[in-house]
């Protein structure tokens, strides 16, 4: 069965387990390369992580955006959101049906 992980700072990532989602907490930007390689290579279906995370391993992130699995999705940290995540989501949307249906084509900004 595949799993769900969240990945991030301990504050933003903790209150996750209480829904069954296994919970990574990220301390140093150098061991969060080496955490999501580990997870993809496991059986894990979906990765949320706080977008600070996402932005830093965006290269490592890259070279899963066309596999199946595992999803890997940008999550607003306690901080506030960068508004990653639905660029992110707007860009996937763009790529599978070649049109902005989510915003007509204008910014949200």
């Amino acid at each position: 069965m595949s799993r769900i992980a969240v990945m991030g700072d301990r504050e933003s990532v903790y209150g996750f387990a209480a829904v069954g989602l296994d919970v990574i907490p990220v301390q140093e930007n150098d061991e969060a390369g080496r955490l999501l390689r580990k997870l993809a290579e496991s059986d894990y279906a979906i990765i949320y992580m706080t977008e600070r995370v996402y932005h830093y391993l965006h290269n490592e992130i890259a070279k899963y955006e066309d596999a199946l699995t595992p999803a890997i999705v940008p999550i607003p940290g306690v901080s506030g959101t960068s508004g990653l995540g639905v660029a992110m989501i707007k860009k996937s949307v763009e790529r599978a049906i070649g049109s902005d249906i989510l915003f007509g084509g204008k910014s949200n900004a």
